[in-house]
């Protein structure tokens, strides 16, 4: 498991190795870069995979100039036209219409994300594109957000913070803002992979009596890591004082997370969600948090993204909401550049991608 500093130093590695091989921009290379694939980058990503890119000579490179403003859909499906590789981030939805657009040039695609429900698996499989993501690297950086929220929603770090601000802060009183805490509590993973391994390996010293998970099969490998108790659904839900989900967004798992869930957890349970906003039902949610079903809920990720300000959600105590910034280290986010970019060209040079989707 790779940790982002460690990633970032081996990546600016494989891509100095890579432009001694090639050359770098030598003269005789500038003179021919009309010659070379075409590439269009659709957010001004993190420096590292830029600079990767621009050093590389083995691309001619255009970019969408912001990295506060999405590339709008009518101008992403003209400069897409002609181009052999492509790299974007998960604003941007990779379907028949813009792979039609790209036409039969579009070789490869990197997205610079661990999660790939914006990209139409089926249509670049038939289209025999290949693609690059970014696991692992970004690891670290969701799992201390993972924990820094569940202590900041089982805690009422906000509402703490708003009485100070606003005058709330009178006399000391016995029952006063108490939340809930880790200490002989079990926390259930709904979804054990790396992130689920790492998010239980920061709570293990805050005396959580116990660690339990649901997947779609039992992961003893993993399991054994974090010495956690594989056991079903429902059960997940009744146990758990603490419920992480870490769980990818697939149709099996799409609101997954709704009433039944709901019904079945403790009234002192404690919601997060890290993964993706597409597994949890948010009408679901409210009526659990708004009727005390479950106490609090901490959630880095919501449908739609940005989550309107009228949200029914904001005008909860008991619900905090981030917006999708799980992975945003400079570290981190710099290493899913250089690996996105890394991806990119080895892939377009017809090598072995350092994370590739099979398809």
């Amino acid at each position: 498991m790779w940790s982002s500093r460690m990633a970032l130093r081996r990546l600016q590695q494989i891509a100095a190795t890579s432009l001694n091989i090639t050359g770098g921009l030598t003269s005789n290379m500038q003179r021919t870069m009309s010659t070379l694939p075409r590439v269009y980058v659709t957010r001004q990503i993190p420096p590292e995979g830029l600079k990767i890119l621009r050093e590389s000579g083995q691309v001619q490179l255009e970019l969408w100039e912001s990295d506060d403003v999405p590339v709008p859909r009518k101008e992403l499906l003209q400069k897409v036209k002609g181009v052999a590789g492509l790299v974007c981030v998960l604003t941007e939805k990779i379907d028949a219409e813009l792979l039609d657009a790209a036409g039969p040039n579009l070789k490869v695609l990197s997205t610079m994300s661990v999660g790939f429900d914006h990209l139409s698996l089926e249509e670049l499989k038939k289209r025999g594109i290949r693609v690059g993501y970014t696991p692992d690297v970004l690891t670290d950086a969701v799992a201390e957000l993972t924990v820094a929220l569940l202590l900041t929603t089982s805690r009422r770090l906000i509402e703490a913070t708003h009485e100070a601000k606003t005058g709330g802060w009178g006399t000391w009183r016995t029952l006063w803002l108490c939340g809930h805490e880790l200490a002989n509590s079990t926390v259930g993973i709904l979804g054990l992979g790396r992130i689920g391994v790492a998010i239980a390996e920061r709570l293990a010293p805050f005396k959580v009596k116990k660690f339990i998970y649901t997947d779609v099969a039992p992961r003893p490998e993993l399991a054994s890591i974090i010495n956690a108790e594989y056991v079903s659904f429902d059960e997940m839900a009744k146990q758990s004082d603490f419920l992480a989900v870490c769980c990818a967004l697939t149709p099996e798992t799409k609101e997954i997370c709704n009433k039944n869930l709901f019904s079945k957890m403790k009234n002192t349970s404690i919601f997060i969600n890290t993964s993706r906003g597409g597994v949890v039902n948010q009408e679901d949610l409210y009526e659990a948090l708004s009727t005390g079903q479950i106490a609090g809920a901490g959630l880095d990720v919501t449908v739609p993204e940005p989550l309107p300000t009228s949200h029914p959600l904001f005008t909860l105590k008991n619900c905090v909401i981030l917006p999708h910034i799980a992975s945003a280290s400079y570290t981190t986010r710099n290493a899913m550049s250089a690996l996105a970019a890394n991806n990119l060209l080895l892939g377009l040079r017809g090598e072995t991608m350092i994370k590739e989707l099979k398809l």
